[in-house]
């Protein structure tokens, strides 16, 4: 299911929903990222529950009042709550916000067995997202963010970020 067919997010507040982007990766907006868990407007306060992507995220402050000043500038007051549970997992990330990733830069985020394979080196599965091979290996488990792993393409010689798989 993706984030845009929650029932815990009016659909009116959805367009500006989609103009608020991840800091970390600018392309994806907070539903395709999934970390808006509710929003609904309330005697016109608009109230979003917000779940970081991990514990600590510095980028759910940024996030936060991103928000707020989305919905200021159509005059709408907004609250924001963090809300840690159920935590966040990668399979939040909508299929449009992996090829936005993949175009980017990123490598797309595997599944979870698959994901501690390559970060151990044991397997060569994360996928080049500027030429598409599989022949890659791992530089190191932390990239740009903690949230990410950097690697190289051993055909075309780039480096990259993979999206690490939280669950």
């Amino acid at each position: 299911m993706t984030i845009i067919e929650n029932p815990e997010i009016q659909a009116n507040l959805i367009p500006i929903l989609k103009t608020v982007s991840d800091p970390e990766i600018p392309v994806l907006s907070v539903l395709d990222l999934g970390v808006i868990r509710e929003a609904v407007e309330k005697n016109g306060i608009v109230h979003i529950k917000l779940t970081p992507t991990y514990s600590g995220c510095p980028a759910m402050d940024v996030i936060g009042d991103d928000l707020k000043t989305a919905f200021s500038e159509i005059g709408k007051k907004t609250e924001v709550k963090l809300v840690l549970s159920p935590a966040w997992s990668t399979d939040w990330i909508s299929e449009e916000g992996l090829k936005k990733m993949e175009k980017y830069g990123i490598a797309r985020p595997l599944s979870e067995s698959h994901d501690k394979d390559v970060l151990l080196g044991n397997k060569k599965m994360v996928k080049c997202p500027q030429c598409g091979s599989t022949n890659t290996h791992l530089v190191s488990q932390f990239g740009s963010t903690a949230c990410k792993a950097l690697f190289k393409c051993d055909d075309c010689q780039e480096p990259f970020d993979y999206f690490k798989c939280l669950k």
